[in-house]
């Protein structure tokens, strides 16, 4: 094709080959059978049916002949190329591969003998969950008034309690032992004797 001052642009794969043929629009496709991603039979049909004057040749290997004349036919391509490929393959074929474009009874069944093609309904899906409830803003709320001797005793701080010195202290002792000794006598009465001999005055 570069002897003939064609420019080529070379994709491996079908899906991308139609992709490419949309956005180059261009004047001759050459392509295989036997492509990853799309079969080269259905590229060539979704090349015509975007472009009914799309210019498409087969290129097969010598076992495969018979099914690429078949896709040949399906599709309305110019001409079947067969491996290996050389300059005097083109030579011999090169009047037919410009010559005029055949109809493509492909397309009427394309949808019937490749329903794959067709793009596959989403399955349903669930229904969202509800969404949660908005949390509600903050609300101030007012403080009740206290009343005045509360708000006094929030205001005002207790003077702190005096030490006692030490008389209150003496003080103190004298009356807990005057206590704990009126308990005992309460309790168990005033013992007849003494265990020791009270001093006499």
């Amino acid at each position: 094709m570069k002897h003939q001052g064609w420019r080529t642009e070379i994709c491996g794969d079908g899906d991308k080959a139609v992709d490419e043929f949309v956005r180059l629009r261009p004047d001759m496709v050459i392509m295989s059978l036997d492509l990853p991603s799309m079969d080269g039979h259905i590229a060539a049909l979704e090349m015509r049916e975007t472009d009914y004057s799309a210019r498409i040749t087969i290129v097969t290997s010598r076992t495969g002949k018979e099914k690429a004349e078949d896709a040949a036919y399906s599709t309305g391509a110019v001409g079947v190329l067969v491996t290996p490929l050389t300059q005097s393959v083109f030579d011999e074929q090169w009047d037919s591969m410009m010559g005029d474009i055949p109809n493509a009874p492909g397309l009427s069944d394309l949808d019937e003998l490749y329903p794959e093609v067709e793009e596959s309904e989403m399955p349903l899906l669930p229904p969202m969950p509800p969404m949660m409830a908005p949390v509600p803003e903050a609300v101030e709320m007012p403080l009740a008034p206290l009343p005045e001797g509360e708000e006094a005793g929030l205001a005002e701080e207790k003077p702190p309690r005096k030490k006692l010195g030490w008389f209150g202290r003496i003080l103190l002792l004298i009356i807990i032992g005057t206590a704990v000794g009126g308990a005992y006598v309460a309790m168990y009465g005033f013992p007849e004797e003494l265990p020791f001999e009270p001093p006499s005055f």
